[in-house]
């Protein structure tokens, strides 16, 4: 097999399975490749991915090592993605009677909730630069499982989901009490087997607005001595303002929705917009150095 066909068949394993440590004697068996010449191919790879912003290829030492793909997209890269996903949303015609807002063609939508998650798990790889390793991704059905699955398969961990009601064939359950943003006493249930003790998780949901939904997953995850490593939400709203967590994630700001004049506004997240503020400043820095010179002469 030619090096260039090594190559095609090495980023698709990867990129299929991100997050996940490929061993080196995988590759080796299947392409019937010496791990010297492995060893030279996934550099190519490495450098390729990092000089054009695809991810991050690390290579694990080792008997138990190997090779693992990250997504790890630039700061412009997300917030492409976001402002693309604002104007899919800003479409009036998604306001619906009440001020609600129709979102399940976005939330079907594989190829925008793929990117999605990647901004998530980029993000969250840039937090944590020591490394971040969650066990689980935790949801709660049923809007939320589409971005949460995706969010699972660019971290290459087990997704759970919690229920609103508990099932008969899933076991001893733990359920716990939560007020949901329309004020209202709610309940939410996870299988005792689920979760192991101290497990590492993220909670993905698809829309916040009081919090009530993200409160009670806290809770219940205390319930399970969980420890929780970061927060993501697709949509937010500006109001209220006071949220049960600060550390969160989202992709879009919801700022308000007017469903007599069928209007509404939206906006990329704030932790999106400040990515921007480095290269602001040095345009303005520019663009007054310019000024100054012009004035000069």
């Amino acid at each position: 097999m030619r090096r260039s066909q090594r190559l095609a068949v090495i980023i698709r394993e990867l990129v299929e399975r991100p997050g996940r440590v490929i061993p080196l004697g995988y590759f080796a068996e299947r392409l019937g490749a010496a791990k010297s010449s492995l060893s030279e191919d996934l550099a190519l790879v490495r450098e390729a991915f990092a000089s054009n912003g695809l991810g991050q290829v690390e290579t694990i030492p080792g008997a138990a090592g190997g090779v693992i793909y990250r997504p790890s997209l630039t700061p412009a890269r997300m917030q492409e993605i976001a402002s693309k996903f604002c104007q899919r949303l800003a479409d009036p015609k998604r306001i619906l009677p009440g001020g609600f807002l129709y979102l399940t063609d976005l939330i079907s939508d594989p190829f925008l909730l793929a990117e999605v998650a990647e901004v998530f798990v980029s993000r969250w790889h840039q937090l944590h630069p020591g490394g971040f390793a969650p066990d689980h991704v935790v949801t709660v059905e049923t809007r939320g499982i589409p971005v949460a699955v995706m969010t699972a398969r660019a971290l290459g961990v087990p997704l759970v989901i919690i229920r609103r009601q508990a099932l008969l064939t899933e076991g001893p359950v733990v359920t716990v009490n939560y007020l949901s943003g329309s004020r209202r006493v709610e309940t939410m249930s996870l299988p005792r087997r689920a979760l192991v003790e101290e497990a590492k998780v993220v909670l993905v949901d698809d829309f916040m607005k009081a919090g009530g939904t993200v409160r009670g997953m806290l809770e219940l995850m205390e319930e399970f001595g969980a420890k929780v490593l970061g927060v993501a939400v697709l949509v937010e709203t500006a109001e209220p303002a006071e949220k049960p967590i600060a550390d969160y994630l989202s992709i879009a700001r919801l700022l308000w929705v007017d469903d007599v004049s069928r209007t509404l506004a939206v906006e990329p997240a704030p932790w999106l917009q400040q990515l921007e503020a480095p290269a602001r400043e040095s345009a303005s820095a520019i663009a007054a150095c310019e000024a100054e010179h012009d004035s000069v002469k």
